[in-house]
């Protein structure tokens, strides 16, 4: 989750619906200049007792953040609480309870990802190793309970607790127990912007089945294969989900803010400080009537802010986010860009993989999300046959997009070796969930805490 940036200078007033427009279209870049932002969170935990460790213990999250200034980031705070470390690899920030992302750099291929991902996971468990930590890739917390979990001090964190039980079940765990990776990919236009939209919203529930490792709840199988994915399915209805408006005819940047405009507002930022603004009115407050705050208007900052808080499996700012997967180790991080870049970033392949999805009806799709979270390459696919059979297909697209793009690292090979785990996955018909699953029932013995051996 995004990391409030104070240093900015100038913060206009929205004056009008151009300034909202602005962030997407400010986006639109040529194709040379497409870079490859990854993101992906982690679980800390105490190697002692496998406890997740709380912010202010000694070897705690704190300590953690400020070990990372051996490597050279630097601290980032709020209310006089380090929050975050920037450095030259992006940002190390910290989820609601203590999961801790990096938030990488835009980079201009997937060889620079990796690497960076190597250099990221290499420092930690240095520093882990100094505060008596492991770090855990998995889509969720397979053995605490939410009262077992630390709070971090975010104030948008403490905002979004108090809300999230009006409004769903779930979203305390989509905040304190689950972990994802993400890839920010570019667009050159807005319509180069819908078509990679489209195809990467019908095409994510492939991803979440491919990359789903959240079987897990409190020590037992929970009967998902990705309970992460499941568990956005009621965590807040007006900001979740498909969104059908997407494959309509004259979906672009306007249809977006529309859709911003109708999520309701999570927080306002003033003075260092969040201030409370949840189930609010973005529209009330473009016209001075927000009831926290009479008479004023919102700045670029505070529109940033709002487009940071809906939760789709595709989101828009500027830049596309893909949203789909769970949490897992070093060479699944790796695989998620390789996925969405082979697929997007060449326009063949982006033909190819809309052609594979494109006569789905909007029913079709929310079936295909709906069952993928428990029964994941299994799942039932708009015309007869499995998943599956479709991620075969899916991946060759994706491959062919990468070995298009051809670029290479110092040993001459292209992007396409980054692809292989998740061929394996599919040539297996196992997602790691079933692997996990697969170890629980058999050499584990049903104990859980076996789990923690897979660390990082």
């Amino acid at each position: 989750m995004s990391t409030r940036d104070t240093s900015a200078k100038e913060d206009p007033i929205i004056e009008s619906r151009d300034q909202l427009v602005a962030p997407m279209q400010a986006g639109e870049k040529p194709k040379a200049d497409w870079r490859i932002g990854t993101e992906h969170e982690k679980l800390v935990f105490r190697r002692d007792d496998f406890r997740a460790p709380s912010y202010d213990e000694p070897g705690g999250i704190r300590d953690i953040l400020m070990s990372l200034r051996q490597f050279g980031w630097e601290p980032v705070e709020e209310g006089g609480k380090v929050i975050a470390m920037r450095g030259e690899d992006g940002t190390v920030s910290l989820e609601p309870a203590g999961q801790l992302e990096l938030s990488g750099a835009p980079l201009e291929n997937l060889h620079q990802t990796c690497a960076e991902t190597g250099r990221h996971l290499d420092q930690v468990k240095r520093v882990g190793e100094d505060c008596g930590v492991g770090f855990l890739g998995l889509g969720m917390w397979p053995d605490k309970t939410r009262e077992q979990l630390p709070i971090m001090p975010k104030g948008r964190y403490e905002i979004m607790m108090r809300h999230m039980p009006r409004v769903g079940s779930l979203g305390l765990d989509m905040m304190l127990r689950t972990c994802t990776i993400q890839v920010n990919l570019d667009y050159s236009s807005e319509a180069d912007m819908v078509q990679k939209f489209r195809t990467g919203l019908a095409l994510q529930p492939l991803a979440t089945a491919l990359f789903a490792n959240s079987p897990f709840t409190e020590g037992k199988p929970n009967g998902y294969l990705s309970y992460r994915s499941h568990i956005w399915s009621d965590t807040d209805p007006h900001r979740t989900g498909m969104l059908p408006f997407v494959f309509e005819d004259g979906f672009g940047y306007e249809r977006w803010v529309d859709y911003m405009l109708d999520v309701p507002m999570y927080f306002v930022f003033r003075d260092g400080k969040y201030l409370d603004a949840a189930g609010l009115s973005f529209r009330d407050f473009l016209e001075g009537k927000l009831s926290i705050l009479p008479g004023e208007k919102p700045t670029q900052s505070d529109w940033w802010d709002h487009l940071s808080t809906a939760f789709p499996e595709v989101r828009l700012k500027s830049f596309l986010e893909m949203r789909g997967a769970d949490g897992g180790p070093w060479s699944r991080i790796c695989a998620l860009p390789a996925f969405w870049v082979g697929l997007l970033y060449d326009q063949g392949a982006l033909d190819a993989a809309w052609d594979l999805v494109k006569d789905w009806t909007m029913e079709e799709r929310e079936n295909l999300r709906n069952a993928v979270p428990k029964l994941a390459l299994d799942a039932p696919i708009p015309g007869g046959g499995k998943l599956r059979d479709m991620a075969k297909e899916v991946l060759a697209v994706a491959r062919s997009g990468l070995a298009a793009r051809g670029r290479l690292n110092t040993s001459g090979d292209n992007e396409t070796g980054f692809l292989e785990t998740l061929d394996e996955i599919v040539a297996s018909g196992k997602v790691p969930a079933q692997v996990l699953l697969d170890r629980y029932h058999s050499e584990w013995g049903g104990d859980i805490k076996r789990v923690y051996k897979y660390s990082f």
